[in-house]
């Protein structure tokens, strides 16, 4: 994967946070985040994708397919890299490409197609300060911090397979 992490010191440190978090800590903060700062994001991520949106679509389309535990699976096994034809073909993704992908599954989720963070579900205080810290960066910061999030998931494409 053609991965570059920002030189910003910041950044990095909050990525390193998230990361340390436990898989489902991580994806329900992704979701907190995309409830909290939904708004902001949606301008950006569809129209920010250099390649074409049908891409991140159509791989939305095969999870939103899955049964409600496949759909948890497949965003934990991401997050892993376990090594899969869903996690292989996201991380043939561009990083812009990535964060679209888990913006249509932030969608997904609020419109009940993919499964969504239980209703009484409270952040843990950790993941609770990091959405903070996350949510006093600039629209600019957040929006790296998400790709350097969501860039190094999914497994490495194999030379000659079909993803």
């Amino acid at each position: 994967m053609a991965y570059t992490q920002t030189s910003d010191s910041t950044i990095r440190e909050h990525v390193q946070a998230w990361q340390k978090l436990d898989v489902d800590q991580q994806l329900a903060l992704f979701w907190f985040i995309y409830k909290e700062m939904g708004g902001s994001i949606t301008p950006a991520a569809p129209g920010a994708s250099t390649v074409s949106p049908e891409i991140a679509e159509s791989l939305f389309n095969q999870v939103k397919e899955l049964s409600h535990e496949e759909q948890l699976q497949v965003q934990r096994d991401l997050i892993n890299k376990v090594d899969n034809q869903i996690s292989r073909e996201y991380g043939s993704f561009g990083d812009t490409t990535k964060l679209l992908f888990w913006y249509r599954l932030s969608q997904g989720m609020d419109n009940g197609t993919i499964i969504p963070v239980p209703a009484d579900y409270q952040l843990p205080s950790q993941s609770q300060a990091l959405l903070d810290q996350i949510k006093g960066l600039g629209f600019e910061q957040q929006i790296t911090l998400f790709r350097d999030y969501v860039a190094p998931m999914g497994a490495e494409p194999k030379a000659g397979a079909e993803i």
